[in-house]
């Protein structure tokens, strides 16, 4: 994230294959589970995901009309029971719920603002498949003091989609929050003449049939919800490779045709430059979006970062695509850490200045800390406050403290704690703990007090020797 201030009428089904432990009936499965919880258990956003199962794949059929802003189709979700269930949770913004099923056959529901609970008989272990008719005019969220608007936003074309951190719900089902991540195949129908752009790559070329076409994208690595993406609309295409041999697509609005080319080829240079800094690059293509919905915003979507209504500066690119190792490959387990994303990304713009000849890191870093009376040095960036996720301070201060953790150790040390970082939560999740407990390792030092001061303390830390 940067802050820069179907076919009408279609259903959309959920089917869930259920299994019992040999020789209990279901009957005695539903006496002995529980219902899953409302919550995944990040106890700032406790409605946020689901608790009793982890969801692997999401196969998301899905139609939208720009004209009538109607979104359809058939969602399928398969997961695996993490405790005995005899219910769960999916959470759903809006839209009117045709049926559920489990396992092919009918199931009960019910529903309470953006909480759907399905009766069920899972048992721990079991793997299944669900499926959820629904349909309707997807609505975003907005006015949040997060982000303002963000979700599936219906444009006079299409769609923008960006869905951080919990608007995943206004356009499937699922377990929306970034510690279940799963795989993904995007199956996108969309008026002839409208280009329907997700994560990962395609799987052949478009279909087209009755005024219709259908786009296919495969995202094969683990992924958070927040990150998925359906943008669509009248876009100008360029594909191909980076010179280190990355495929990259780049898609502009016409509106900004004259930066195609230019989206193309500095996002697959600085994809390249990362790879040498960061380790190799996580997923198999690499490029970008920019879009006219003016959002004010840039997203890190997996795989198709995407910039709303502007064009980006090259800071912003190099933030967006550090952001495929740090947010999007390494997820956070719960809010609280937003700073390793975010702080990771800004402290790449920082470094790719460095890299340009421009500003360095260090200059960089004085400039925020000269200034003794910045709000910033009141928000300890460590523990993102709820109301306020996106805060300067999880960005800029949470890049000062990896600036103090590199000085400190040294080059050699920072860059090795980075790549470790990358690699050994590689697809996973991660904690600050867990960061620091590998920046302690690495080094050979004691980081309790550097940590303590830039991350968790309020007021501005001692200056760097």
């Amino acid at each position: 994230m940067r802050l820069t201030r179907a076919l009408s009428g279609a259903l959309i089904v959920v089917t869930l294959a259920s299994c019992s432990p040999s020789g209990a009936s279901d009957q005695q499965v539903a006496r002995s589970g529980t219902a899953g919880a409302a919550g995944i258990g990040d106890a700032d956003f406790p409605n946020d995901g689901n608790g009793g199962y982890d969801v692997g794949h999401y196969t998301l059929a899905l139609a939208y009309d720009p004209a009538t802003r109607q979104l359809a189709g058939t969602a399928t979700i398969d997961a695996k029971a993490t405790e005995n269930l005899s219910s769960f949770n999916l959470d759903l913004h809006g839209f009117t719920v045709g049926s559920v099923t489990i396992g092919g056959q009918p199931a009960a529901f019910t529903r309470s603002g953006d909480e759907m609970t399905v009766t069920a008989n899972l048992p721990k272990g079991a793997t299944f498949r669900a499926a959820v008719t629904y349909q309707g005019e997807p609505q975003p969220v907005r006015d949040s003091p997060n982000l303002g608007t963000y979700g599936f936003v219906p444009t006079s074309d299409g769609s923008f989609v960006t869905s951080e951190p919990n608007g995943a719900k206004t356009w499937f089902p699922g377990n929306d929050h970034p510690a279940d991540k799963a795989t993904y195949e995007f199956r996108l129908t969309v008026p002839d003449g409208v280009t329907a752009i997700a994560n990962g790559e395609l799987a052949g070329e478009p279909t087209s049939k009755g005024g219709k076409t259908t786009f296919v994208w495969r995202e094969t690595h683990p992924m958070v919800s927040y990150l998925a993406t359906m943008t669509t609309g009248k876009f100008l295409v360029k594909t191909g490779d980076s010179e280190g041999g990355i495929p990259v697509y780049a898609a502009v609005d016409p509106r900004y045709q004259s930066q195609l080319n230019r989206l193309f080829e500095i996002s697959g240079r600085i994809t390249d430059y990362w790879t040498t800094v960061f380790g190799p690059y996580p997923f198999k293509s690499t490029g970008g979006i920019v879009d006219d919905f003016a959002s004010g915003y840039a997203l890190e979507n997996q795989t198709k970062p995407i910039y709303g209504g502007f064009e980006p500066d090259e800071g912003i690119i190099s933030h967006e695509l550090a952001h495929q190792w740090f947010g999007d490959s390494v997820s956070i387990s719960r809010w609280k850490d937003l700073w390793l994303n975010e702080g990771f990304a800004t402290y790449a713009e920082w470094l790719w200045s460095e890299h340009q000849g421009q500003a360095t890191a260090q200059q960089i870093f004085d400039r925020h800390y000269s200034n003794a009376n910045d709000p910033m040095w009141n928000y300890p960036p460590g523990v993102a406050q709820k109301s306020d996720l996106f805060n300067n301070a999880v960005y800029y201060r949470g890049a000062m403290a990896l600036h103090a953790l590199r000085v400190t150790v040294g080059d050699d040390a920072f860059f090795t704690i980075i790549r470790r970082w990358a690699a050994d939560h590689r697809y996973g999740n991660a904690t600050t703990e867990q960061f620091t407990a590998l920046a302690e390792e690495v080094s050979g030092q004691k980081l309790g007090e550097l940590f303590g001061q830039w991350l968790f303390d309020k007021g501005r830390p001692n200056a760097l020797p």
